[in-house]
C-alpha cells in the first residue's frame, strides 16, 4: 500500500507514479489485488451511491485517473504525483507480466477488439502469455447463468492480471465476484483500455493529455454518447471537486 493517501471527493487515492503502481504489483503477484482507477465520473458515481462507496473501499490501489483529481489533491496541499490511466496500465502492467512470466486475460469490448489488442501487447512486450480472451454480450451480466459462464472461463484459465474494460461499476463488481473465487491475481477495471490498446479507440495527443483536456477530445470523437456524461454531470462536478480542495486547504 502507498505510504500517502490522498482524499479526493469520495475517493482516497495513493499518491503514487504509474512506475510505483506497476513495481507494486511485480511485487506481490502472488497475493492479488485490484486497481481502481479513479476519474471525475467514477468519483461522482460514487458520491451518489453508498453502495459504491463500500465497492471503492475494497481496492487495494485507488489511481487518478483524470487531471481534476491530480489538480484536487495539489490545491488542497496533497501531493499526487501524476495521472496514472487504465488505458497506459494495460500496456506497463502486461509488459511487467511479460517480464516476470505471468499471464494476463482480456476482458471486455465489442467482438474481435481483444483479440486485436492482444496481439498489439504481444507485439509490444514479446513473449507475453494470453491466458484468454472473452467479449460477452451486453447484459450478461443480468442473467446469473451467463455472468457464472464468464466467471468460469477466467478462472479456469488461471491469469495472473485480469484487464476488464466495461465501464464503472460494472468492471469493479465483476472483479469484486471473480475475486471471491480467484483472489491471487490482480484485476484492473480499465474502462476504454481494450479498444485504445486495439487502435479501435483513438486516444488524445499527449500535448492534450497533460492539459487535463483527454475528455474533451473523446467527447468530439463520441458527441452523441458522451455530451450529456461530460458536460451536464461531470464537468460541474468537477468544478464542485476542485472548489472543494481549496477550501479543504483554507481550513486547515
Amino acid at each position: 500500500m502507498a505510504e500517502r493517501r490522498v482524499p479526493v471527493g469520495t475517493v482516497v487515492v495513493d499518491a503514487l507514479t504509474e512506475a510505483e503502481v506497476v513495481h507494486q504489483v511485480r511485487q506481490t503477484w502472488q497475493d492479488g489485488g485490484w486497481i481502481l482507477t479513479a476519474n471525475v465520473d467514477i468519483v461522482r458515481a460514487i458520491s451518489r451511491d453508498r453502495s459504491l462507496v463500500e465497492l471503492a473501499s475494497t481496492a487495494t490501489l485507488t489511481v487518478a485517473d483524470g487531471m481534476p483529481l491530480v489538480w484536487a489533491g495539489r490545491i488542497a496541499g496533497e501531493e499526487i504525483p501524476e495521472r496514472v490511466t487504465g488505458s497506459s496500465l494495460v500496456h506497463t502492467l502486461s509488459h511487467a507480466a511479460a517480464l516476470d512470466g505471468r499471464s494476463v486475460f482480456l476482458l471486455g469490448g465489442a467482438p474481435g477488439v481483444a483479440e486485436r489488442a492482444a496481439a498489439v501487447l504481444q507485439e509490444q512486450s514479446p513473449g507475453l502469455k494470453i491466458a484468454g480472451i472473452a467479449a460477452p454480450p451486453v447484459g450478461f451480466d443480468q442473467c446469473e447463468d451467463s455472468l457464472q459462464s464468464v466467471i468460469d472461463s477466467v478462472v479456469l484459465a488461471q491469469p495472473s492480471l485480469v484487464l476488464i474494460g466495461m465501464g464503472f461499476p460494472k468492471q469493479e463488481k465483476l472483479i469484486q465476484r471473480l475475486r471471491a473465487v480467484m483472489p491471487n491475481a490482480w484485476y484492473v477495471g480499465c474502462g476504454a483500455g481494450i479498444p485504445m490498446a486495439s487502435g479501435d479507440s483513438k486516444r488524445a495527443p499527449r500535448s492534450m493529455q497533460k492539459l487535463g483536456l483527454e475528455w474533451l477530445h473523446r467527447l468530439v470523437m463520441e458527441p452523441r454518447r458522451l455530451a450529456r456524461r461530460y458536460l451536464r454531470d461531470d464537468l460541474p462536478f468537477a468544478v464542485m471537486l476542485l472548489a472543494g480542495a481549496a477550501m479543504r486547504r483554507v481550513r486547515r
